[in-house]
């Protein structure tokens, strides 16, 4: 009767020690590393521009100081600063009094000897004057036929006259001022077309050339863009900075730019137009190798890249990631090769909030990969 009695007994310690030993499955899946959150971007194909960027000032293709030919009091103003003047268009208006009496002067010293050149010119026909007498008088009627436009020259100078079609950029006189010969009094400045001229090191001539087509971004327009086009690359290269000039033509069809407006031009070079291309956040640089994490059955792997043109915050992936592929773009830092992960929707937050959290997320995901 003692021994079955013994041996319920062993067979009940054995079951106590035998629980007692064993580990829930919680406590087990703790000890699984957890997934590291990441944020990824697909790999897409789409056009891919190369650019050269610069800065430069916009420039009328037509601009000049009008220069006052005579001096004199200013009678009158015709224009005002933003009128539209067509060329030869009447400006100013000088006081010619003293001009206007020297033309007539003049005007009259010609009458006379014209005159008596024609009275002398039958005289000679008929052997009345000697050969000399009459070429001496020839040469005085010259001499004074030159005096006589010089004379009425100076006067139409009086009347200050736009150079060319355009807009009054700047008015320096006023009435009753005295302005001397060479004095600035206004300045005309034809918007249409408006250049611009980018100065590029040396190493890029070999890649620009007239015809490319460019962006000109205007800070002062919110950042406006303006289609533009290379007009001029300039052959010769300056050894002092060791650029070479580019001049590009900006297309304003509004008529909202003005010249010394600040521009940031883009240059494209060179056009692909299905290149895949990925987030340039995603690279990892090391050895000055390049490569990224990609999302494979929910674990990530490193793979070596090579990459081609970058364009703003994308850039050409030409080996190591196929169209379609998930790369991690945030908390690829903390990954290694074979680590769980956990794909998080992209947030939309602050930028600088949204770089706090993605911060907070790198530093999870390293502790958790290296525990």
């Amino acid at each position: 009767m003692r021994t079955p009695a013994l041996a319920l007994l062993a067979a009940a310690a054995s079951l106590l020690a035998a629980c007692g030993t064993a580990k829930p499955d919680s406590a087990a899946q703790a000890d699984a590393p957890a997934a590291v959150p990441v944020e990824v971007a697909t790999a897409t194909r789409g056009e891919m521009l190369a650019r050269y960027t610069g800065t430069a000032t916009l420039e009328a293709e037509a601009d000049a100081e009008v220069i006052a030919r005579a001096g004199g009091e200013v009678l009158r103003v015709l224009v005002e600063e933003g009128d539209r003047v067509k060329e030869g268009q009447l400006l100013a208006v000088l006081d010619g009094r003293q001009l206007q009496l020297e033309a007539a002067q003049a005007r009259a010293q010609f009458a006379k000897a014209e005159r008596d050149y024609h009275r002398q010119l039958e005289l000679h026909q008929k052997g009345l004057v000697s050969a000399g007498a009459f070429e001496g008088l020839k040469f005085d009627l010259d001499n004074l036929r030159a005096t006589y436009e010089l004379a009425e020259l100076q006067l139409s100078y009086t009347g200050i006259r736009a150079p060319f079609a355009g807009l009054v950029a700047a008015r320096y006189v006023k009435v009753g001022q005295n302005v001397p010969q060479g004095t600035k009094t206004f300045r005309i400045t034809n918007p249409t077309p408006l250049k611009a001229n980018v100065f590029v090191p040396e190493r890029e001539l070999a890649r620009l050339a007239p015809g490319q087509t460019a962006v000109a971004s205007i800070d002062a327009l919110g950042e406006r863009t303006f289609p533009a086009r290379v007009t001029l690359v300039s052959p010769a290269i300056d050894p002092a900075t060791a650029t070479f000039k580019v001049t590009l033509e900006v297309d304003d069809h509004d008529g909202v730019l003005k010249p010394g407006m600040f521009a940031r031009i883009g240059i494209v070079f060179e056009r692909k137009a299905a290149a895949l291309q990925v987030p340039r956040v995603a690279l990892i640089e090391a050895d000055g190798a390049h490569s990224v994490f990609v999302i494979e059955d929910g674990k990530a792997v490193q793979r070596a890249v090579t990459t081609g043109l970058a364009d703003g915050g994308n850039i050409e992936v030409t080996t190591g990631v196929g169209e379609g592929d998930s790369v991690v773009v945030v908390g690829q830092t903390g990954l290694k090769t074979g680590n769980a992960v956990r794909v998080v929707a992209l947030e939309t937050r602050p930028a600088s909030q949204l770089r706090a959290a993605s911060a907070e997320r790198v530093a999870a995901g390293a502790q958790a990969a290296n525990r």
